[in-house]
């Protein structure tokens, strides 16, 4: 046991979450975490079996007296987005999560935690290690890869799972009932470089966006937040009138994250640098001033960089791409007309890099709606196409239709009023869940989505809340004990 986790309720659960923790698990190098829950349901006893895709069910049968019921299956993903700040060093596929208890939450020390989705990860662990419970026949499903493109899901064998009611485990707050999500696409930019050497004399200086917060895409797109890849494309324009040459632009990790950070290097005139101080100053406090509450960290630094290329991007192609990135839309589109307060459609502008040959711009789109999800997909494509780019559309997501009149809904609204005397909130997300794409891989399945308050998911911030953990595992096991 860790100390941050010592003391903490209820125990079982955070036993199986500091375990998990202290396991690499990016998208795509998740055969450590399924290699340990494998074994460990073979040291139980249990039925467990394994797709082609590395998807991993583990069966429980029921508990006395529960062997009539309908299986239930309980599903959450085994990777977590990896973040973490500049100064952080730490390698996620080598080194163990540092767990951080700060009060009532627990969070981590300069990475993203991986609560999102620990939690529900550590949930079916401890599902699994808990004799004392009272449920029906149950199936565990742990997906993969779920970060970078939902592949484990989109690659479910609909062998896996015989049960035809789902409960997954992914969503961020306490009290709130999923029955719906939005779909999503990337539309990826890529422009091919030519380059000239750097002018000979001239500086080479590094320009920075640090300190914002970042986020999660979906979730936290409405909430105002710097985006370091627009912002810092705001600082290059003025400083390209100055003459400044792009070297090199990098940001953002993740497809689905707000990016926090973003650099470029550029080559400047000597004589242009007390003018090009003077640019970054203002438009520092610009962004201070656009950003006060919602992002006070804001900073956007130029400094001499200690080593430059030696070459520079040709002039045409940077002015494409400024322009380019000046044009694009990112953040809410459109919000729903039917559901008060709920994003319908979004874009994000999520990474940025510099190959040897080539220069790559990621964005994310997201809407419940289809038709408005091409619209918004089409008028990205085609400010990218204008810009000179080849753009290449991801085959996406599907989105996940509600069901008021779901079965395992009115039982979890049941079980919720029961245990805490007040109603739910149904609702759907502006993020994509798995249900939406396991709905249409095994149809007929009556899912629900729920989880623990959590705040910041992928990003260094993230955290949840210890009390709330402690009520989401009450809820489960209410609804495994009440389901018939």
């Amino acid at each position: 046991m860790t100390d941050a986790i010592r003391g903490m309720e209820p125990h079982i659960f955070w036993n199986c979450f500091a375990a998990i923790s202290a396991l690499p698990r990016p998208s795509g190098h998740e055969e450590r975490i399924g290699a340990y829950i494998l074994e460990r349901a073979g040291q139980l006893g249990l039925e467990r079996a394994k797709d082609d895709c590395g998807n991993i069910v583990v069966k429980l049968p029921a508990t006395s007296g529960k062997e009539r019921v309908r299986s239930i299956c309980l599903q959450s993903h085994l990777d977590m987005v990896c973040e973490k700040n500049a100064d952080k060093v730490h390698d996620f596929l080598k080194d163990p999560i540092e767990l951080v208890r700060q009060g009532e939450v627990l969070t981590a020390n300069g990475t993203t935690l991986g609560a999102d989705n620990g939690i529900g990860v550590a949930t079916s662990l401890a599902i699994m290690e808990d004799k004392s419970l009272e449920h029906g026949p149950l199936e565990l499903l742990f997906t993969v890869e779920e970060e970078t493109g939902l592949r484990g899901a989109k690659n479910l064998s609909p062998q896996l799972v015989a049960s035809r009611t789902l409960l997954n485990l992914d969503s961020e707050e306490e009290g709130a009932l999923y029955i719906g999500c939005a779909g999503g696409k990337d539309t990826v930019a890529r422009w091919g470089v030519a380059r000239e050497a750097a002018p000979a004399g001239w500086s080479a200086l590094r320009l920075a966006v640090k300190g914002l917060k970042g986020g999660h895409s979906g979730l936290e797109i409405d909430k105002g937040l710097g985006n370091a890849i627009k912002l810092l494309n705001r600082a290059l324009v003025p400083l390209a009138e100055l003459g400044a040459r792009l070297a090199t632009i990098d940001g953002g990790n993740m497809r689905n994250a707000i990016p926090r950070e973003c650099g470029a290097i550029i080559y400047l005139a000597p004589e242009q640098a007390a003018k090009a101080q003077a640019v970054v100053t203002e438009l520092a406090a610009t962004f201070l001033a656009e950003l006060p509450t919602v992002d006070p960290g804001v900073k956007l630094v130029l400094e001499r960089a200690e080593e430059g290329p030696a070459t520079v991007m040709d002039l045409q192609l940077q002015r494409q791409v400024m322009k380019t990135i000046a044009a694009l839309p990112s953040g809410v589109q459109r919000m729903s007309a039917e559901i008060a307060g709920l994003v319908e459609t979004s874009t994000n502008v999520s990474v940025i890099g510099t190959e040897k040959d080539a220069l790559v711009l990621v964005t994310s789109q997201r809407s419940s709606s289809a038709s408005r999800l091409n619209e918004v997909v089409e008028t990205v494509q085609s400010i990218l196409e204008l810009g000179g780019a080849v753009v290449e559309v991801s085959e996406g997501y599907p989105g996940w239709q509600p069901n008021i009149d779901s079965p395992i809904l009115k039982l979890a609204q049941r079980c919720y009023r029961d245990l805490y005397q007040k109603e739910p909130e149904v609702k759907a997300i502006h993020a994509g869940l798995e249900c939406g794409i396991i709905g249409e891989r095994i149809p007929g399945m009556d899912m629900v989505s729920f989880g623990p308050n959590m705040e910041k998911v992928h990003s260094p911030d993230e955290r949840v809340y210890i009390e709330s953990v402690a009520r989401h595992w009450r809820f489960v096991q209410e609804i495994l004990k009440t389901a018939q």
